[in-house]
């Protein structure tokens, strides 16, 4: 099941739990992180998507003229994927949360995960890149039924699921080996693990919706923030991937940096709004108010960008301790 879809199933059960419990309130070179400061006793670093630098494409990546040359990619993050494998220029639509300058241009075609068959076939695709996630079942239906070539790719939920979907990408569309190596290892990054390093609690925020959850093993941050240099508290304490924030059980995690998305954190009022959330303001990230927040398409991307991703994470991470 994808991890969306399953954290979306749990977010449910969340919203009646704090209805009860609360009254119904409940970096490559090239990568930077902009510090946010909202208010006199916060310390917020932002880390948005233009701060987070795609691999370099180097000179001969580029594809040749074989191989397709009109791409539609509704696969979650796969549009990124293919600009760092140097078929930019062929991508004639995208999903969503693929947002690097190289395909800027290309028209989104899905909505959630959901497609347009007519929305796909006027782009004119002679390859259409989709995984597990990508519906309705009718509409994939339809455009293959006109000939279009249409191939599932694997979902990256993890750092480890990174070097198989970019390998079926580079497949699908003929890029070398090398490359597709290449680009795998420069996503994957460098770790920075250290059993030293800031305790952190990832929190999944939707405060119009009322969702309030900790993330824990497997959430998909959690190798992030390991990665990063952090301790990710919710991992450390066996949650699973996703558990309904209460006050006690963050008051137990202790953690000295909260990391979140950037809407989920205006969601909820930002910081002053966070540090009434439940429990929030008994640990010490609240007390000092010490929180990391990145866009929402580039957290749990698990793409060519998300080894910078961890240097910026590791940089924020030191600002913040």
């Amino acid at each position: 099941m994808p991890r969306w879809i399953l954290s979306m199933t749990l977010a449910v059960a969340a919203t009646v739990l704090l209805a009860g419990c609360t009254g119904g309130s409940t970096v490559s070179s090239g990568v930077s992180a902009s510090a946010n400061v909202e208010s006199p006793n916060a310390s917020v670093t932002t880390i948005t998507s233009p701060d987070v630098s795609m691999p370099e494409i180097s000179p001969g990546d580029e594809l040749t003229t074989t191989g397709p040359m009109r791409i539609v990619s509704p696969a979650t993050g796969v549009g990124e994927t293919l600009a760092a494998l140097g078929a930019g220029q062929r991508v004639v639509g995208r999903d969503e949360t693929s947002d690097v300058p190289a395909i800027a241009g290309a028209p989104i075609v899905t909505k959630a995960h959901a497609v347009s068959a007519e929305r796909v076939l006027e782009l004119e695709p002679d390859l259409v890149l989709v995984d597990a996630s990508t519906s309705p079942t009718e509409a994939l239906d339809q455009i293959r039924s006109t000939g279009v070539r249409v191939v599932e790719v694997p979902e990256a939920w993890t750092l480890a699921d990174i070097g198989p979907r970019t390998a079926a990408v580079a497949a699908a569309i003929g890029a070398p080996k090398d490359v597709a190596d290449r680009v795998t290892a420069e996503a994957t990054g460098e770790s920075f693990a250290s059993p030293t390093g800031p305790k952190v609690a990832f929190l999944y925020l939707r405060g119009t919706a009322a969702v309030y959850l900790i993330g824990g093993k497997g959430s998909g941050a959690d190798a992030l923030i390991e990665a990063a240099g952090g301790t990710d508290v919710g991992a450390a304490a066996g949650l699973d991937p996703f558990v309904p924030l209460t006050p006690e059980a963050l008051v137990a995690l202790q953690p000295d940096v909260i990391l979140v998305m950037t809407k989920g954190l205006e969601s909820v009022g930002g910081v002053d709004g966070l540090v009434t959330l439940p429990g929030v303001a008994q640990t010490p990230a609240g007390v000092s108010r010490r929180v990391v927040a990145v866009d929402d398409t580039l957290l749990l991307s698990f793409g060519p960008r998300t080894g910078a991703l961890i240097e910026a994470l590791h940089s924020a991470l030191g600002q913040s301790g």
